[in-house]
């Protein structure tokens, strides 16, 4: 179980490229990443998952609090290559209908 996160500050927010494994044992060093820079108003935060080959539930909850606290500091979170699996996920999750995710990894900040 690893994860590696490269994060890049750009004129327009944030990007962010994970690669690995979302779990109860990477999820917290994924939050505390993220999470240092969403109280920011008005910060766009792009995270491209297109190198991340499993997601559990502690996965998802580290996006809807990521996206709870953007969306308080009129903030926006963009999740980008999403695999068919991750993005069924987020289907099955209800959460596709209200986060911006999408499976191509063009795009975003």
């Amino acid at each position: 179980m690893n994860i590696s996160i490269d994060m890049k500050e750009t004129e327009a927010g944030i990007k962010a490229k994970l690669a690995g494994e979302i779990d109860a044992y990477t999820a917290p060093k994924v939050r505390d990443e993220l999470l240092q820079h969403a109280e920011q108003s008005g910060i766009k935060i792009v995270v491209d998952l297109s190198d991340v080959n499993y997601m559990d539930s502690t996965g998802l909850g580290v996006f809807v609090g990521l996206f709870k606290t953007l969306k308080e500091h009129n903030g926006e979170l963009v999740l980008k290559g999403m695999s068919d699996r991750l993005k069924r996920l987020f289907d099955i999750t209800g959460l596709a209908m209200v986060m911006d995710v999408n499976t191509e990894v063009e795009g975003g900040v």
